[in-house]
């Protein structure tokens, strides 16, 4: 099974990168899952939990509010500000 590659950025930094097999977030029209070969999606993210399950298991951060983008296997979520304290190394 493929791997979704994922980018997490805060307006002020690279928050995390990496490979993961599920996202989910929370939209301004309801939450989002997004698995590998997910159809392509702008999306406008309101304030609240972002997770996904990466190599590291289950981790998760609380954004202000943002945008995800999905293409081609590819996730990217950008927010103002991120609270990384759930992620670990």
């Amino acid at each position: 099974m493929s791997a979704l590659q994922v980018e997490l950025v805060a307006a002020d930094r690279m928050v995390w990168k990496g490979e993961a097999s599920f996202v989910r977030a929370r939209s301004t029209d309801g939450d989002l899952g997004i698995m590998p070969g997910h159809s392509p999606l702008l999306g406008v993210l309101v304030a609240g939990d972002v997770s996904f399950d990466g190599e590291s298991g289950h981790q998760s951060v609380t954004i202000d509010s943002g945008f995800l983008s999905v293409d081609h296997d590819r996730v990217t979520i950008v927010a103002a500000q991120v609270d990384a304290s759930g992620l670990t190394a």
